[in-house]
């Protein structure tokens, strides 16, 4: 049976890629959990100004542990 004879009778099945590596779930994968992201280190005007809202953040009455 040639090819296109089995195609026409059984139809085309496509697979999804085969995932045999190892998955590692302990890596930080957005730039928003990084430390150097976080503290705005790597030199984007943007992130140095997202630091500093969330250092004001964290300062606030409401966000540090009551005793």
């Amino acid at each position: 049976m040639s090819d296109i004879d089995e195609i026409i009778e059984h139809g085309i099945v496509f697979k999804g890629a085969s995932k045999g590596g190892p998955k590692d779930d302990d890596k930080v994968k957005t730039k928003a959990k990084k430390k150097k992201y976080i503290t705005g280190a790597h030199g984007s005007g943007s992130a140095k100004q997202k630091a500093k809202y969330r250092q004001q953040r964290a300062n606030r009455a409401s966000q540090r542990k009551k005793k």
